[in-house]
């Protein structure tokens, strides 16, 4: 019976790191440990920092629609309450969109937040 190793998966293993390494600088690129430690730092950034940047971009948001509600005299959390009990589902996503670019539009939603205070 002839001898087997696992060369074959080892090197398709090696491959497959290497290749998420490419643009590393030094040894990071090139040998296998490095690379493969380096390989695991940067996925956990990556997933860590998918979750942060949907924080980061909902707090963007937030500020926009802020610096927007200044000119009519409303606090954010007022606005946002004001909107939940006149049942307005509109996400800060778009609220901050349309505060840049349709100040007319924003006006009439921040007439309806208003109405709900009242």
């Amino acid at each position: 019976m002839p001898r087997t190793t696992n060369a074959p998966v080892t090197r398709k293993r090696h491959k497959k790191v290497l290749k998420r390494a490419k643009g590393f600088v030094g040894g990071r690129s090139r040998l296998f440990r490095t690379a493969n430690e380096t390989v695991k730092r940067a996925q956990r950034f990556a997933f860590r920092d998918r979750k942060a940047k949907k924080r980061a971009f909902r707090s963007l948001w937030i500020v926009r629609i802020n610096a927007a509600l200044e000119d009519a005299g409303l606090s954010y959390s007022k606005f946002i309450a004001g909107l939940k009990k006149v049942k307005v589902e509109l996400d800060r996503k778009i609220m901050a969109e349309i505060a840049a670019s349709d100040s007319k539009a924003f006006k009439e939603i921040v007439k309806l937040a208003k109405s709900g205070l009242k």
